[in-house]
């Protein structure tokens, strides 16, 4: 065996003695930049977060409250904001509890089973992706429009849906239908799928299985895409603009209200709605890194329990 290392050493293979020692220290500095050129990158990231998230972020609450407190809470609380609030939240509340239980029963399906056209779903499931919000909703028209597939039929029915609340609700499902998935799909397939055969060799039922094992393993991910799938429903306009016909107090969400106002050349409340939206985006974001610490946390936790 020490004439393997020393042939080996000897061919420039493996390093021996004082040599293998110090190339570990050798490789670290050979991937380490130098320090200019890691404040040089630092620098770039805050200015472009500064120029393009900070700065715009700041001027809409400064605008917000640029004419007082008064003219803020007017014009959050008059009534079409109060509809445009109020839509949007319930196109929020409906659509997230839908996609939670398509993105659960999708991910389960894809990572823990083999079936024909499991590629051809993965690829569905990224659709709203690669489609423009803007078709998305002509689509919604084309079929459920007065003039569309379905339209003579739900007109005889005394259905609406195009220009009312199903509408903009199916909508908001198409686009953010993908977010719950894909957060659980990944972690779902390098999870494996032998505690579940252990448990089903043990004699557990399919809905034990999932609820005692499958759901826990995956209660921060899927938290996680909660969050993001929330957040893209309330901040949605391209397909809702489409779907929605712009009735003022009746089908017009928080985004479509903003634009409407800022059209009009109502500044100050454009900005004091939009102030809103970017609460309720900031709110997101805390949750989400709240969920991420947690999440953290717990795998150290049971890797210090492992070890």
């Amino acid at each position: 065996m020490s004439t393997r290392v020393a042939e080996a050493s000897i061919a420039g293979v493996v390093p021996v003695g004082p040599t293998a020692a110090s190339a570990p220290r050798r490789l670290s500095d050979a991937t380490r930049e130098p320090a200019w050129v890691r404040r040089l990158l630092i620098i770039v990231a805050l200015a472009f977060l500064t120029l393009f998230l900070f700065v715009p972020l700041i001027a809409v609450f400064a605008e917000a409250l640029k004419k007082g407190l008064d003219v803020y809470l007017a014009a959050i609380t008059e009534p079409d904001a109060v509809s445009a609030i109020k839509l949007t939240l319930i196109a929020a509340a409906i659509s997230v509890p839908l996609n939670l239980a398509f993105g659960l029963a999708a991910a389960w399906a894809i990572a823990k089973f083999e079936f024909r056209g499991k590629n051809l779903l993965l690829t569905l499931i990224d659709l709203p992706f690669s489609v423009s919000p803007v078709i998305a909703g002509l689509i919604f028209v084309l079929v459920f429009g007065l003039q569309g597939w379905f339209g003579e039929w739900l007109r005889d029915h005394d259905l609406k849906i195009i220009f009312a609340l199903p509408g903009i609700v199916l909508a908001t499902l198409f686009i953010t239908f993908p977010f719950i998935a894909r957060e659980l799909i990944p972690l779902m397939q390098a999870q494996g799928t032998e505690q579940e055969e252990a448990a089903r060799v043990l004699g557990a039922g399919g809905w034990q299985i999932f609820r005692r094992i499958t759901l826990p393993n995956v209660k921060w991910a899927l938290l996680y895409g909660v969050i993001l799938c929330n957040a893209r429903a309330m901040g949605e306009f391209g397909a809702v603009s489409v779907v929605s016909g712009h009735i003022r107090g009746q089908t017009n969400t928080m985004p479509l209200h903003i634009e409407i106002l800022y059209n009009e050349y109502q500044f100050a409340a454009a900005f004091a709605v939009a102030s809103l939206l970017a609460a309720l985006a900031l709110v997101t974001l805390a949750l989400k890194l709240m969920v991420e610490r947690r999440a953290r946390s717990t795998a150290h936790g049971a890797a210090g329990r492992t070890s």
